[in-house]
């Protein structure tokens, strides 16, 4: 009996954990940023917290200022208003105040550019993502004798049962997609993002990874990240392009480096085949059934 609530007990462990880990994915009511899975937007979430230590304090002294102007000078006490045009000392104030500032915040939003522009030497995997109305398509390069490259369609309902995707805290419905981005954790990845030449603008953006980049009909963009953990990430089109726009999502699963090369192999024969056997070796249905049979 206590192995058997000891088994329940991490399965629902297990449920919780995954929802928050190994899909990250906009949240309701959420007010501020995805969690972290690259440096970089380690590094974004901490501007991001820097900057409100300048914004708030500005804020409220602009509705304190506000509220003494409102209530100290309204007409009904003031019948004569005051005539002052300058004073020396407050002009002073308020040009230093807001250089220091800006340069507080300068500098730091600068270095975070350079890292993001920054691009590692040699890196571990390389990645076209081309977009059209309204879906991507990548291309690995280099990924063996056969190339592998893919449409990512989003996953419409009456898909979800053959696609086995009918999980929609993990697959949320508008954000899931037939075909992931699988990725290796820990690895510098390459990403050359462009547009068909005969369609629009579109922009490649994953929240998780502070990625956002354009992808122009007949410019090559770069951009690049590193994952620090696994699991599914989702992000979407962030240019405006056209009626379907809101129906292109981008979904990234991040996996160990075994896994990776496993899936790749296969891929290369037989994507469906690569993309089940993968999602068998990381959803969590296989979690919760080895806690079962550790009841037993």
């Amino acid at each position: 009996m206590i192995k058997r609530a000891y088994a329940a007990l991490t399965a629902i462990v297990c449920l919780l954990f995954a929802t928050g880990a190994f899909a990250d994915q906009p949240k309701p009511w959420e007010t501020g940023l995805q969690e972290a899975a690259t440096g970089n937007m380690h590094e974004i979430r901490w501007f991001e917290a820097y900057t409100l230590w300048f914004i708030i304090p500005i804020t409220l002294l602009v509705l304190a200022l506000l509220i003494v102007v409102v209530v100290k000078f309204r007409a009904s006490k003031n019948p004569v208003p005051s005539k002052t045009s300058h004073n020396t000392l407050i002009e002073v104030i308020w040009t230093v105040g807001p250089v220091l500032i800006l340069l507080f915040l300068a500098v730091p939003s600068f270095d975070l550019l350079t890292k993001q522009l920054t691009f590692p030497q040699n890196p571990d995997v390389t990645v076209k993502a081309t977009a059209t109305q309204w879906q991507w398509n990548y291309e690995y390069e280099n990924s063996g004798a056969t190339p592998l490259a893919f449409d990512s369609f989003m996953l419409k309902d009456p898909d979800r049962g053959a696609a086995g995707k009918e999980d929609k805290s993990k697959y949320p419905r508008l954000l899931a997609v037939d075909n992931e981005l699988v990725l290796p954790v820990n690895k510098v990845v390459r990403v050359l993002v462009t547009a068909a030449p005969t369609d629009v603008i579109h922009s490649f953006a994953m929240p998780s990874f502070g990625l956002k980049i354009d992808a122009v009909p007949g410019r090559l963009n770069e951009t690049w990240f590193k994952a620090d953990h696994e699991g599914l990430f989702y992000g979407q089109c962030s240019e405006l392009c056209g009626k379907d726009h809101a129906f292109m999502p981008i979904a990234i699963r991040i996996v160990s480096q075994d896994q990776y090369q496993q899936w790749l192999t296969t891929a290369a024969g037989d994507l469906t085949k690569a993309n089940k056997a993968l999602m068998a070796a990381v959803d969590l249905p296989a979690t919760v059934n080895v806690a079962e049979n550790v009841a037993k």
